[in-house]
């Protein structure tokens, strides 16, 4: 399969599994939102990790097909997401908060897509750039 072929693969598997992230973090923040009332930021977090090692799981093997170190690997999304989360949690506290007052769907949705562009460029060419594909099937 040419280089072409296979990059465009890896995007959509890359989009499949992002939207199933999506929905576990969906599913999960209404139900902590809305049924346990917790306040906006702690549903968020709790849903966003949830998301992300369902997401790193799938990604990791499928659509990256890594042989790559599991602890390293996981490591350097931990790095992404030491500076993603506490720049989405605050942004998403200021957006849906009094003085702006956007939807908390709405928001959500925003720093979903930011974080799909995102954490593809950030897996892509760092966390699995040299081991694509290394995996054994």
């Amino acid at each position: 399969m040419s280089e072409k072929k296979k990059e465009l693969l890896r995007s959509v598997k890359f989009v499949l599994f992002s939207i199933s992230a999506g929905i576990i973090q969906v599913v999960s923040f209404t139900l902590l939102n809305e049924v346990l009332h917790l306040t906006y930021w702690v549903s968020y977090l709790i849903s966003l990790v949830l998301s992300v090692v369902w997401n790193f799981t799938l990604n990791r093997k499928f659509t990256f097909c890594s042989a790559n170190n599991v602890p390293v690997a996981m490591a350097k999304v931990a790095l992404f997401y030491a500076v993603f989360t506490p720049l989405s949690t605050w942004w998403t506290a200021v957006l849906t908060g009094e003085s702006v007052g956007w939807n908390e769907y709405l928001v959500l949705a925003l720093t979903m897509l930011t974080n799909f562009v995102l954490e593809y460029l950030y897996d892509r060419f760092f966390v699995f750039g040299d081991s694509i594909d290394t995996a054994k099937k």
